[in-house]
C-alpha cells in the first residue's frame, strides 16, 4: 500500500474496507412462509429444564425461613416481656383540665 493512498481522506473515512452493503435476498431465518419448523432434540429438554428450575427457585424463595436479625430480636423481646409479665398496653387515665 502506498503512502499516498494511506493519507487520502476517502480511505480514512471507509475504515480501510470497500463498499459494504448486504441487500436483502431471502426469507427470515431461511424459511419460506408457511413452512413447518422442525424442533430439534435439545429444545424440549432446555424448555422444561429452564422453566422447571425457575418454578423450583420461586417456590424455594417463597418458603425460605425468615433469618433477618430484626425478626429474631422481636421474638426474643416478646419472650422476655412475657416472662417478666410486662405489657405494651397502657391504661388510659381520666383527663382533668
Amino acid at each position: 500500500m502506498s503512502l499516498t493512498r494511506l493519507g487520502s481522506p476517502s480511505y480514512l473515512l471507509r475504515g480501510g474496507h470497500g463498499p459494504h452493503l448486504s441487500e436483502p435476498g431471502g426469507y427470515l431465518f431461511g424459511r419460506k412462509p408457511g413452512q413447518k419448523v422442525e424442533k430439534e432434540g435439545w429444545e424440549a429438554a432446555w424448555k422444561y429444564g429452564f422453566w422447571g428450575s425457575f418454578a423450583v427457585l420461586a417456590v424455594g424463595l417463597y418458603y425460605k425461613p425468615d433469618t433477618r436479625i430484626r425478626t429474631t430480636a422481636l421474638k426474643e423481646a416478646q419472650q422476655r416481656m412475657e416472662s417478666r409479665e410486662d405489657t405494651l398496653d397502657y391504661p388510659r387515665t381520666a383527663y382533668r383540665a
